[in-house]
């Protein structure tokens, strides 16, 4: 008589636990979601602040300074209440500029190498080296910037100085050129094999198949990468300030000494009081930064939506 009490509870107590165990997981669930949720809404509010202290804080400059000393004026002498910022924004217009036409062609060159033609032997040596180079901190670029390559330009060209836009330029495409050529890599990698083979069945030859079907499918992700490069080096300090020259006037050639907006900050920065115009220039330099940043941001989330 027991034995079937105990078999007919046995089922109940069965479906109890699975249900138990079901509502469990959903609990589990929804505090996991909660938490991804709040975790966003954090990262969310913190971009936010960040974004609204920095922009509330510089435009406040233009209490003492108009819009017109800042952005077309030369002359940047805060103990003379003089703040004319355009050497500084010309000055990273310039170096970005020049960085993408010495980055990018080199950057998409290793790239092509390294998904297309190098052997695959080859290519388990050249990936694993460039993320390598990704990783190395800027700081020890541009160490290497102001102990090589400075003295080496000064050699060549018979300048007193050797820095200046060239030697920051130099500098910044070796950094960003990993990191291009990485994103390019697998843009490239990730192109069908079929399309390949179909070029190679109607009589491309590899070069052919490499620039007309290959790179044209990958430009999305090839654009991707320069467009992040640049990113990177927009907001590069470290190693500019070693290499740069930190003048704050308009570079005249690629061996004049000049400043951009990152180094300019940095180097006067501990020098500036809190409560000042000064400071407030200096907030709106960055928040000059954080715009363009968000600005190359933008333009990569639109290529994606196209499709480019």
């Amino acid at each position: 008589m027991a034995k079937i009490e105990y078999e007919l509870q046995e089922p109940k107590l069965l479906i109890n636990k699975d249900k138990i165990v079901k509502e469990k997981v959903y609990v589990q669930n929804q505090l996991f979601k909660i938490f991804c949720l709040l975790s966003v809404l954090f990262l969310g509010f913190i971009l936010l602040s960040i974004i609204v202290f920095i922009g509330k804080t510089g435009l406040l400059v233009f209490k003492d300074v108009s819009l017109k000393e800042f952005f077309f004026s030369t002359t940047w002498e805060p103990f003379e209440e003089k703040y004319g910022a355009a050497s500084f924004i010309l000055g990273t217009l310039e170096l970005t500029g020049l960085t993408l036409l010495l980055a990018a062609p080199i950057s998409i060159t290793v790239a092509i190498f390294t998904a297309e033609i190098a052997p695959n032997w080859l290519k388990k040596i050249l990936r694993p080296i460039l993320d390598l180079l990704v990783g190395i901190p800027s700081i020890v670029y541009g160490y290497l910037g102001l102990t090589l390559l400075i003295p080496f330009i000064r050699k060549v060209t018979g300048t007193m100085m050797g820095d200046g836009l060239l030697a920051a330029a130099i500098v910044l495409t070796i950094m960003v050129l990993p990191t291009i050529s990485r994103i390019s890599d697998d843009a490239i990698t990730a192109v069908s094999s079929e399309l390949r083979e179909a070029s190679y069945a109607l009589g491309a030859t590899r070069m052919q198949t490499i620039f007309r079907v290959v790179i044209p499918h990958a430009s999305s992700g090839v654009l991707t990468a320069i467009i992040l490069g640049m990113a990177r080096a927009i907001g590069e300090t470290m190693a500019v300030v070693m290499v740069i020259g930190n003048t704050p006037q308009l570079a005249t050639d690629l061996l004049t000494p000049t400043a951009v907006l990152t180094s300019n900050i940095v180097n006067q920065i501990i020098d500036v009081e809190f409560d000042s115009t000064w400071n407030y220039a200096l907030y709106m330099m960055a928040f000059l930064l954080l715009i363009l940043s968000n600005v190359l941001i933008f333009i990569i989330r639109k290529l994606r939506t196209k499709g480019v």
